[in-house]
């Protein structure tokens, strides 16, 4: 395999467009190989009932030089899960940048891999960055050394387009912004809680109070886990 190699992470109930917007984008761009990363080459069942075909396995992964997580509902298992976080500490050792989007970040958190540089995640559980040693934020991407963090699900395709400019220049990142045209023009000013009616965004905290609950209690239970200087105990 040649080229700059890709891999984003597959798991179940993921949010699709946090995992497609991205593949999009990277596989457009020339010299890329851009990889589906799974337990196993079965069909994953993400968060919609879509299923995704893995390309390779955690086991046999090379080293890439992005490692991507996408996040979603199942970021909340994700995070407790031994056998993902340590491919993605093995990965990073050695890849350019690691990258995340929406609330994958979590799981690079869970990993070990925020702690002391800035990030950013979806709006409602940015603040939970801060258990991992994260500073968090504000942003539609965010960049701390070769750490990339994309905000919530739609910023997938700026936060590619960013490491694509990143890795082969601006010009051929607006080649490809232009070949998908994305031009965003949405109809509403309300994918922000700092833009959106106060009764929408209550209307969206409340749909979602469940799962925060869910993964404040995962978030403290996994970052207990490190000691003071960042190390898992």
């Amino acid at each position: 395999m040649t080229g700059i190699r890709i891999g984003l992470l597959l798991f179940p109930d993921l949010t699709q467009l946090d995992l497609t917007g991205p593949h999009e984008v990277f596989r457009a761009a020339p010299g890329t190989a851009t990889l589906l990363l799974a337990k196993t080459l079965d069909p994953v069942c993400i968060a919609g009932g879509l299923r995704i075909l893995p390309d390779t396995t955690l086991a046999g992964c090379p080293q890439l030089d992005v490692v991507c997580v996408p996040g979603g509902p199942g970021v909340n298992a994700a995070m407790e899960d031994a056998s993902l976080l340590d491919f993605l500490r093995a990965q990073a050792a050695g890849a350019r940048y690691v990258t995340s989007v929406c609330t994958g970040a979590l799981v690079l958190g869970a990993a070990g891999l925020l702690r002391g540089r800035r990030a950013t995640t979806h709006w409602a559980v940015h603040d939970l960055l801060a258990a991992f040693g994260a500073v968090p934020t504000e942003g539609r991407v965010v960049r701390d050394g070769n750490l990339f963090t994309g905000g919530g699900v739609t910023a997938g395709i700026d936060f590619a387009l960013t490491v694509v400019a990143e890795l082969f220049g601006a010009r051929v990142a607006q080649a490809v912004q232009l070949q998908i045209e994305y031009a965003p023009e949405p109809p509403f000013d309300a994918g922000s809680p700092r833009t959106a009616p106060a009764e929408v965004v209550e209307v969206v905290r409340a749909r979602g109070a469940a799962m925060r609950a869910r993964r404040e209690e995962i978030v403290a239970r996994t970052a207990s886990r490190f000691d003071g200087a960042g190390r898992m105990m």
